[in-house]
C-alpha cells in the first residue's frame, strides 16, 4: 500500500494535469479528499504522512478522486466549503461560496453598526453564506434572506440552524416579491451576472452549478438592473445597496446605479485588484 505522502505526490500531479490546477492548489485538494475519506483533520495528515493509506478508506478515496478528476467541484464532493471563517454545507442545489465574495460581507459589515439595531436584506441567499456571516458578526442586526429556490432555502436553513443565527429570517421569494412594504438599512446581493452565452459556463466548476445562479441575460446584467430599480422602494433614507458583479462590469454597474438616482456610487476592487462590488446610497430626507 502506498503511504499518504506518496499518494499526495502522485495524485497531486494527476489533478494538476487533468484540471490545469497549479501544484499548490492540487496538493490542497488531495489533502481535502484524503481527510474526508479517512475522517480526519488535514493537520493529522502532516504527522502521519508515512502511514499507509488504510485499506478501509482506499476505495472511498479512489471514488472521491475519480469524481474530482472528472471536474466535479470539490465543495460538492465533500459537501462543504469554508467562507468567512465558517463552514457551510454546499450541495449542487446552491452556488459554491467563493473567497472573492467575502469582500461583499466585509463591506456590508462596515455599513452596519456593531452594537445598534439595524436591518439588512440578502437577495438570492443560496447556501446562506452571506446572510449568515453578516448575522453572526452583527448580532444586533435583524437580517432577512430570500431565495426563489425552495431547495436552496432548505440548505440555507440547515446552515443557519447549525451555525446558530437567531437574528436571521429566511423567506421564499423571487427577489423582493414577498417584501411589499418592508424597508431595510442595507441590501446586499451576489446575483447572477454571467453573460448567457459566456463559454466559461461550459468549463470548470461552473458546469456543475445551478445555471439560474450564474447567468443573467445577454450582457449578464439583467438581474442587477431589476434589483437596482426596485431596491429604492425597500431602502430606508440613507440606506445602502451593495452587490457583487463580474470583473469587467464595474462601469456598467455604476451607470445603472446612477440612472436610478443612487448617491455615493463607487466600485470596490478585490484582493486581486479586480472590480468586484458596486454600491450606492439612497439620499437622506431633507429637513426642509
Amino acid at each position: 500500500m502506498a503511504t499518504l505522502a506518496e499518494v499526495l505526490v502522485q495524485d497531486s500531479q494527476k489533478l494538476r494535469q487533468a484540471l490545469g490546477l497549479d501544484l499548490r492548489e492540487a496538493r490542497l485538494e488531495i489533502q481535502i479528499l484524503l481527510s474526508h475519506a479517512l475522517g480526519v483533520a488535514r493537520s493529522w495528515l502532516i504527522g502521519h504522512d508515512r502511514d499507509a493509506l488504510a485499506e478501509s478508506a482506499a476505495q472511498s478515496y479512489t471514488d472521491l478522486l475519480t469524481r474530482r478528476l472528472a471536474g466535479e467541484p470539490i465543495a460538492y464532493i465533500v459537501g462543504n466549503r469554508e467562507f468567512f471563517g465558517l463552514e457551510f454545507k454546499t450541495t449542487p442545489l446552491v452556488l459554491i461560496p467563493r473567497p472573492e465574495t467575502e469582500l461583499l460581507v466585509e463591506l456590508a459589515l462596515q455599513k452596519i453598526p456593531e452594537n445598534l439595531p439595524c436591518s439588512a436584506l440578502d437577495l438570492g441567499t443560496g447556501s446562506g453564506a452571506i446572510a449568515i456571516s453578516i448575522a453572526r458578526n452583527r448580532p444586533q442586526a435583524a437580517v432577512t434572506a430570500v431565495d426563489q429556490s425552495p431547495e436552496a432555502l432548505a440548505v440555507a436553513r440547515e446552515n443557519a440552524a447549525r451555525l446558530g443565527v437567531p437574528n436571521l429570517r429566511l423567506l421564499h421569494s423571487n427577489w423582493f416579491g414577498v417584501l411589499e412594504g418592508e424597508t431595510f438599512d442595507l441590501i446586499v446581493s451576489n446575483p447572477p451576472y454571467v453573460e448567457a452565452a459566456d463559454p466559461h459556463l461550459q468549463r470548470g466548476d461552473v458546469r456543475f452549478e445551478p445555471i439560474s445562479a450564474l447567468a443573467s441575460g445577454a450582457d449578464g446584467l439583467d438581474d442587477i438592473r431589476r434589483i437596482t430599480a426596485v431596491a429604492p422602494q425597500h431602502l430606508n433614507p440613507g440606506g445602502w445597496l451593495l452587490f457583487e458583479h463580474g470583473y469587467n462590469q464595474g462601469e456598467g454597474c455604476r451607470e445603472i446605479l446612477r440612472q436610478h438616482g443612487y448617491a455615493a456610487v463607487e466600485t470596490i476592487r478585490d484582493l486581486a485588484g479586480l472590480e468586484r462590488v458596486s454600491l450606492g446610497s439612497i439620499a437622506k430626507k431633507s429637513c426642509n
